[in-house]
């Protein structure tokens, strides 16, 4: 991950919640440990303070609504459609795939035909993830149709991930720039929004080609839509703004 000038007041102020947590003190003290590689706990620490995890529900619509109205009906007649939210954060964008889907297959199909996996490297928001309960702030685009069919209130004032939205979503923790992916099919959509800005263009070259290889011949990744892969030189066609597909 790449951070400009603009970032380092903000990520010093993240470490500095990190030095304190372990009382190292300097950064100095902490780059030591990182270095030395014997303290996992500290390392998961400094990963999830350079992770921006600012996510919600139903995030760039206009993305969404092609995931739902041609990307979804175009995969119609297989018996499992598989999806991957690739920087997953909290998991919003891949419960939001699911109610998407349940809505264009309708629940009872869309529970049985539609995998979908969500990957963050940081382990925190992963639980968050997995216990899939969240503030009303986090609903504030959600429909209101959806949010009645889909949450239900909890004691503490979140809203809970009904049990058959959440059984059609799991999260692991991963790196992106790990290899090789460690996949045993691939996946007929790639969500990987929110987080190739973070890169430099050589590491976002390097990621979007290893997406590539871990997805079907005709499938698609979607992006920011402000995102451009334009000079990238990489493989992937693009279809429309924040929409791409692997040829045939």
């Amino acid at each position: 991950m790449h951070f400009g000038d603009a970032d380092l007041e903000v990520m010093g102020q993240r470490l500095g919640r990190v030095l304190d947590q372990f009382g190292l003190g300097t950064l100095e003290r902490l780059a030591d440990e990182i270095e030395r590689g014997k303290r996992d706990d500290v390392t998961a620490a400094v990963v999830h303070a350079a992770s921006t995890n600012h996510t919600y529900f139903f995030r760039e619509m206009d993305t969404l609504n092609v995931f739902r109205d041609r990307i979804l009906p175009g995969l119609a007649s297989q018996p499992e459609i598989r999806i991957w939210s690739a920087a997953a954060s909290t998991g919003d964008e891949a419960y939001t795939c699911a109610m998407l889907s349940a809505e264009t297959m309708d629940l009872s199909v869309a529970s049985e035909r539609i995998k979908i996996l969500g990957t963050d490297i940081s382990g925190p928001v992963i639980q968050l993830a997995e216990a899939g309960a969240y503030r009303p702030s986090s609903l504030e685009n959600v429909p209101f149709h959806i949010k009645s069919r889909y949450f239900k209130p909890t004691a503490d004032g979140r809203f809970a991930i009904v049990d058959d939205i959440k059984r059609m979503c799991t999260f692991r923790r991963m790196n992106l720039k790990s290899r090789p992916y460690p996949f045993q099919k691939r996946f007929d959509i790639v969500l990987c929004r929110n987080v190739l800005y973070y890169f430099r263009p050589a590491t976002q070259r390097e990621v979007l080609e290893l997406i590539y290889e871990v997805t079907q011949p005709n499938g698609w990744l979607l992006t920011d839509v402000s995102f451009t892969l334009r000079d990238l030189g990489v493989s992937w066609v693009t279809v429309a703004s924040g929409v791409h597909r692997k040829p045939a």
